[in-house]
């Protein structure tokens, strides 16, 4: 996979204040106020910085965080996880594979078939949605 790699002032003319707030500098959205949090369409959502795959719609589950939640990526290589130890706590930081954006956080506290719940800021994704049959 190739890694796209820009200079921050590329990624801030590009993406909306928030998109970049959250993306390159890492940080995170209000609870429950993301577009994607409610949003029960069919399709990919893909990185908002370089629109790689990154979560299915199947995959996605109210976990009532106020974040779309997903059990799992679109592949294991479409995301890495970091470790964060940021706000005295740790966590594992959830990154976009290509672009290295800033997603969110993987915890061990989701559903079945994985486990786990990838809590995701909207405003890293961008919905495909797949054609109405």
């Amino acid at each position: 996979m190739n890694k796209l790699e820009k200079p921050l002032e590329a990624w801030r003319e590009e993406l909306s204040d928030e998109q970049f707030q959250v993306c390159r500098l890492g940080g995170t959205e209000r609870a429950f106020t993301g577009q994607y949090n409610d949003c029960k369409a069919s399709g990919i959502y893909h990185c908002a910085c370089c629109q790689a795959d990154l979560f299915d719609s199947a995959a996605k589950y109210d976990s009532g965080s106020g974040w779309p939640s997903y059990f799992q990526p679109v592949s294991s290589e479409a995301i890495r996880s970091v470790d964060d130890h940021q706000h005295g706590m740790h966590r594992i930081e959830v990154k976009c594979a290509t672009c290295d954006a800033h997603l969110g956080h993987v915890f061990p506290d989701g559903p079945a078939p994985t486990g786990l719940r990838y809590c995701i800021n909207s405003a890293s994704l961008q919905l495909v949605a797949k054609p109405e049959a």
